[in-house]
């Protein structure tokens, strides 16, 4: 069994803090993690979390070794400048983005099953400056990363987003972008390309082929035509397009029900238009229980499912439950056939 890394997150944020709360209150689930960031972050984030001890390793494969009721840390990255809690800083976004580089290189050579990334902020990132400003987030920093490794085109390695629960799956078409820019991007090719890379997903999970709702674009999935015609033009044949190549997909429904459909068990899985359709119905139901996978990498990646929560970072107030469950997933995808290829 190889290791898994949970990225420092944010240094002014809350990831910090469920990390050493997520080591607490679930040892047997993060039995064979550790942290890949800087231990001094992790010292001053101790102060709002009781009963945790750090234990420095030097190498990811010490971490399946380490005594349980310690959190083993690699510092694979120091903190360059002020991070103070609850507010935007480039080295805070700096230190984040490296952490991120370390874990994603040491799966895609194999010496890691995957990552867990908690939270970072996207302006820190940003101002981090160079090549971290480039990226809107993870997904994009980590897809540059797996094409530079595979001496591909980032074009030529799609990734989509899966936020999932209990209760409901949901992939995006678009991810990052204006909501201009999403709408722009639903075409022939990224709805069939989304299908696929779904179905491609879900399949080794569910043992069996999944059922995968469409969302409409427009209000009632245009009305046939009445409140927009990409459904007619775009979707429909799509979908089409996916059944014929063996796919189980249907649509396309209603978004404003599709979801509830989807909870109720009539679907595995919603594909989504664009970022904001997919994301709320599952926030809706509990950030607590969320988990964010990154589809289409050859590595394996998950993320609670929030943010860095400046308004509450340093207080101690911090739910360890999303980064838990991202860890149980994280685990799943590395033991089933074929996850690690197709799914990070």
């Amino acid at each position: 069994m190889k290791p898994l890394a949970i990225t420092l997150g944010d240094a002014a944020g809350i990831g910090p803090e469920i990390i050493l709360k997520a080591f607490r209150e679930a040892p047997d689930v993060l039995r064979g993690c550790f942290v890949a960031g800087d231990a001094a972050v992790l010292r001053r984030a101790a102060v709002w979390v009781d009963r945790v001890e750090l234990g420095l390793i030097q190498a990811p494969e010490e971490a399946l070794a380490l005594a349980s009721g310690s959190v083993p840390v690699l510092q694979v990255a120091s903190l360059e400048g002020e991070a103070p809690v609850g507010r935007i800083s480039a080295a805070a976004g700096r230190l984040a983005g490296r952490c991120v580089r370390w874990a994603a290189q040491a799966a895609l050579r194999g010496e890691i099953a995957g990552l867990v990334t908690a939270p970072l902020h996207k302006e820190a990132l940003s101002a981090a400056g160079a090549p971290y400003d480039a990226f809107a987030g993870h997904t994009e920093l980590l897809q540059a990363e797996a094409a530079a490794f595979l001496g591909r085109p980032i074009g030529d390695l799609p990734v989509r987003m899966m936020l999932a629960n209990d209760e409901l799956r949901t992939v995006l078409v678009s991810i990052h972008v204006s909501l201009r820019e999403a709408i722009e991007a639903v075409t022939l090719d990224n709805v069939l390309r989304t299908l696929h890379i779904t179905h491609a997903a879900l399949r080794p999970l569910l043992g069996r082929t999944p059922r995968m709702a469409v969302a409409g674009l427009n209000p009632h999935a245009g009305e046939g035509g009445l409140f927009g015609r990409e459904e007619i033009e775009i979707i429909v044949p799509a979908v089409a397009r996916a059944r014929e190549a063996g796919l189980d997909a249907d649509g396309p429904h209603a978004p404003d029900t599709v979801f509830m459909r989807a909870r109720r068990g009539e679907f595995d899985v919603v594909v989504a238009m664009y970022h904001d359709q997919g994301l709320i119905p599952v926030k809706y139901l509990g950030v607590e229980k969320g988990v964010n996978v990154t589809l289409g990498l050859p590595l394996v990646r998950t993320s609670p499912d929030h943010g860095t929560a400046f308004d509450i970072a340093g207080t101690g107030q911090a739910d360890a439950s999303s980064l838990i469950e991202a860890v149980r997933m994280a685990r799943r995808l590395v033991v089933e056939p074929g996850a690690g290829d197709r799914v990070g």
